[in-house]
């Protein structure tokens, strides 16, 4: 969909801002299927805090983008904003996620796909400065 926006992306990097949309729209898919999962555990109560952390950083992901994915009146500020959030509740759904790693197997799903998140969001924050 990039290649057929009409106008220039005003010098951000469509490599960059491709990968990141992709990958946060499957960020916020395993982390909401990672939360589902986390709530068919037995230990349910002792994954109340991961449940919680997915769907933040879900929530997040997907909005990030859904912004990411808009560029008519593109806000330099608003979209750095937006990948700063992703990508903190990234680093913290990953740090919750491999705390349970070792017994579920989602949650380590789960935290590679934010840890891949976390870092597409640094490449193209870094390409935006």
């Amino acid at each position: 969909m990039l290649e057929t926006y009409p106008k220039d992306l005003g010098g951000i990097d469509r490599q960059a801002l491709a990968d990141c949309i992709a990958i946060c729209f499957a960020c916020a898919q395993t982390c909401t299927a990672c939360a589902d999962a986390c709530l068919a555990e037995g230990m349910v109560a002792e994954l109340t805090k991961c449940i919680r952390t997915n769907l933040d950083c879900a929530d997040l992901c997907d909005a990030t983008g859904c912004i990411l994915s808009r560029h008519t009146g593109y806000d330099a500020n608003v979209t750095r904003v937006a990948l700063e959030a992703c990508l903190a509740a990234c680093k913290a759904c990953a740090d919750e996620c491999e705390q349970h790693a070792d017994m579920h197997e989602h949650c380590r799903i789960c935290a590679e796909a934010c840890r891949r998140c976390e870092q597409a969001c640094e490449r193209l924050l870094a390409s935006l400065s």
